[in-house]
């Protein structure tokens, strides 16, 4: 199946000048959600994955659904203010400005082999503050992965180092 033809454009979304990919196309369809999230943990075992770790708001769907298939642990990251126990936090640039992710302190132990899931790697500064996040507790990533790539934003290039694999790459 591909999935890339089951993707929608939205331009001019969230502001002129942006083409908005659209993955709900994707979710509305059981077996080509169900290809994605099979294809996002390619590999991937509850014997080489202690959790998966989602990233607010759309990693939380395919990283959710990845480790229900994994059958292991499900971690959670967001922006501040949004998790109720204590939390470490990581910022990272934007193109104008910075951004802040936090997880709650106790999410991870040391040693454990984590896998990355958002939906979309784009400038790669979301992933990269989630990594520095949950390697600062101890974890390990022994992934990372996405459902789109816009390859022209480069974004793998600050992921480097990483086992990263994207399903759409645009």
């Amino acid at each position: 199946m591909d999935l890339n033809e089951l993707l929608r454009d939205v331009p001019d979304f969230p502001k002129p000048g942006i083409v908005f990919k659209d993955i709900t196309p994707i979710l509305a369809n059981g077996q080509a959600f169900r290809e994605a999230v099979d294809r996002t943990v390619e590999g991937l075992t509850s014997d080489n994955v202690d959790a998966v770790v989602g990233v607010e708001a759309r990693g939380f769907i395919f990283a959710a659904a990845a480790s229900y298939k994994l059958g292991c642990g499900l971690l959670i990251v967001r922006k501040p203010g949004k998790l109720p126990a204590a939390t470490v936090s990581e910022s990272y640039a934007l193109e104008y400005g910075t951004d802040t992710l936090e997880i709650h302190k106790d999410a991870v132990r040391p040693g454990m082999r984590l896998v990355l899931i958002d939906d979309l790697l784009a400038t790669g500064g979301t992933l990269a503050a989630t990594a520095r996040l949950v390697e600062g507790l101890g974890g390990k990533v022994v992934g990372i992965r996405f459902l789109i790539e816009l390859t022209f934003l480069a974004g793998r290039n600050k992921l480097r180092g990483y086992d990263v694999r994207s399903i759409i790459r645009v």
